[in-house]
């Protein structure tokens, strides 16, 4: 389970913490971010790059303005926590319980890692990156497809959204592509990359720059 990965090793900032403090923090540290709490709930994460330009002799709550407020929640899944962490810029992700309270963070190296592990990328198969108006696919349809021609999907995500088209990227677990790419032409999919025998995450970091810029942060 992604929340035996939660650690609580660094202690949040209070907003009345100097500046000058923080940033030596940052200098023991490789965090992008560093979360600031008060009475136990996150009021944001200070930002290595704007604190560098912060006067050393003022405190957080001088430069609130300036925090960025991201988190997952406690029950978040995985792939949920991943997008934050691109969204964000972040390699780290403070996490909250159910009632809003401070718990604690997840590093984004752990989460990369769990991700890893997940038959997505852990077990051999197929890619296949497809595209269909947003208003025309449907994500049963995918997976009836793929099952219809006695494939396994191992996993799917949105890998790129412009104008009114999504594309997805599939990890098809199939004896052959083929009669699974002729499939969704017949239902009106444009075939982006049909590969019968890529099994390595180098294929999808060179295609699907929405994964890339997971791996890349």
């Amino acid at each position: 389970m992604i929340n035996s990965y939660l650690q609580d090793e660094v202690s949040p900032l209070s907003p009345m913490s100097l500046i000058a403090d923080v940033k030596k923090q940052f200098t023991q540290s490789t965090y992008t971010h560093l979360p600031v709490s008060e009475n136990g709930f996150l009021i944001g994460s200070v930002p290595e790059d704007d604190v560098r330009a912060f006067d050393d002799a003022k405190t957080i709550m001088d430069y609130k303005y300036a925090l960025d407020v991201f988190f997952v929640k406690k029950e978040a899944y995985w792939l949920d926590v991943l997008e934050t962490f691109a969204r964000n810029n972040a390699n780290i992700m403070p996490v909250l319980d159910e009632n809003n309270h401070y718990i604690g963070y997840y590093e984004l190296i752990d989460i990369i890692a769990f991700f890893k592990e997940t038959p997505f990328l852990s077990k051999p198969g197929g890619i296949l990156i497809v595209e269909k108006g947003k208003k025309d696919f449907s994500f049963s349809e995918i997976s009836q497809i793929v099952e219809g021609d006695n494939g396994k999907l191992l996993g799917v995500f949105i890998s790129d959204e412009r104008d009114n088209v999504m594309q997805f990227t599939l990890k098809i677990d199939s004896n052959g592509l083929n009669s699974i790419i002729q499939s969704f032409r017949r239902y009106g999919y444009n075939i982006i990359l049909g590969n019968e025998d890529d099994t390595y995450i180098k294929d999808l970091k060179e295609r699907s720059e929405y994964l890339k810029r997971f791996l890349d942060i």
